[in-house]
């Protein structure tokens, strides 16, 4: 599906805007490894964790074209790539933050401040072997580093025809995991739409560059 999204994006903004929309996929991936019926809390770490990686990105971005009005093509390929923006993310993709994070809820005995932290980084697992040319230091503040990964979950030009079916199989597949775990139909509906929202990521750029155009 990154391959059919991608062709319904204009080729001077693919590059930036299919880097975070796989943030439902995270979300389904985390809320299927932590996630328990019958213990809310326990729930909302999981998914708060799996999207704080992405949270910062989201902000700037809806600030930048909603609130200042900025063109799409200058807030995605220009401010995106900026250092301050690059800055912001290295803080909150970085394995070491997040792994201090852990340990400091471990320490303290802190259960649901480790499922959180734990979605956090399992974000940042998929996350590393998935970005080609826009990855992120992920060791940040001991290394910029950032590992150019042969495989992308959004580039054709790096596999992304392979990959990106492969990540929709394991989304819908754990979707229907959640479904039988959570048997309240409050529930059931929330991961069908967490579900519908991994399947149709087109229709919310094609929104997002309409509402801009211009």
């Amino acid at each position: 599906m990154r391959a059919l999204h991608t062709a319904f994006i204009p080729d001077t903004h693919r590059g930036a805007a299919g880097k975070e929309m796989n943030t439902p996929a995270h979300v389904i991936f985390a809320a299927a490894a932590f996630a328990r019926p019958y213990d809310r809390r326990r729930t909302f770490a999981a998914i708060a964790g799996a999207l704080a990686p992405d949270l910062s990105l989201y902000l700037m971005a809806a600030t930048a074209l909603y609130i200042l009005r900025l063109p799409p093509g200058y807030v995605f390929d220009t401010l995106y790539f900026s250092d301050a923006w690059q800055q912001v993310f290295a803080i909150d993709n970085s394995f070491l933050v997040w792994g201090a994070a852990f340990g400091l809820a471990w320490a303290l005995g802190a259960r649901n401040a480790m499922v959180f932290t734990a979605s956090a980084l399992l974000h940042l697992a998929f996350d590393f072997p998935l970005h080609h040319d826009d990855g992120r230091p992920h060791f940040w503040p001991f290394s910029d580093w950032v590992f150019e990964s042969p495989l992308s979950y959004w580039d054709n030009a790096a596999h992304a025809g392979i990959v990106a079916p492969i990540e929709m199989g394991l989304s819908l597949l754990f979707c229907l995991i959640l479904m039988r775990r959570f048997p309240s139909w409050r529930s059931r509906l929330l991961i069908a739409c967490l579900a519908f929202v991994q399947l149709a990521p087109v229709f919310f750029w094609a929104f997002v560059f309409a509402q801009n155009a211009g």
